[in-house]
């Protein structure tokens, strides 16, 4: 059985061309380029560069992500990343210096009485 809870690092200076999934955490530090599919937490360093689909629970952004995201609680846009994509998530966060280029889509019910 995996464990949920591993957190996995791609270093600086490594370059990944292909399909990442997995279910533990992973922290991107260097280059991704494809498609990533998470059933946890990825973290995308001020050095990360990733160009790829992504899809995880939960996203926290402080570098570069080109590609659309999907996720399923959370995305969090830090100050110094820089994001080209459309977002599907329920929740987003866009820090003040943050730099977005896309669409984002929430599925959000509002109250009947507005």
């Amino acid at each position: 059985m995996a464990n949920t809870d591993q957190i996995n690092i791609i270093g600086k200076g490594i370059t990944i061309r292909g399909s990442l999934t997995g279910g533990g955490g992973l922290v991107i530090e260097g280059r991704v380029e494809g498609q990533i599919a998470l059933k946890n937490h990825l973290t995308i360093e001020s050095s990360g560069v990733v160009e790829a689909d992504i899809r995880a629970d939960e996203l926290t952004i402080n570098g570069t992500a080109s590609g659309n995201i999907d996720a399923s609680t959370k995305v969090s846009i830090n100050q110094s990343a820089k994001v080209n994509g459309d977002i599907k998530a329920t929740r987003v966060v866009i820090e003040d210096g943050a730099v977005f280029n896309g669409s984002i889509e929430m599925d959000v019910k509002l109250p009947d009485d507005i």
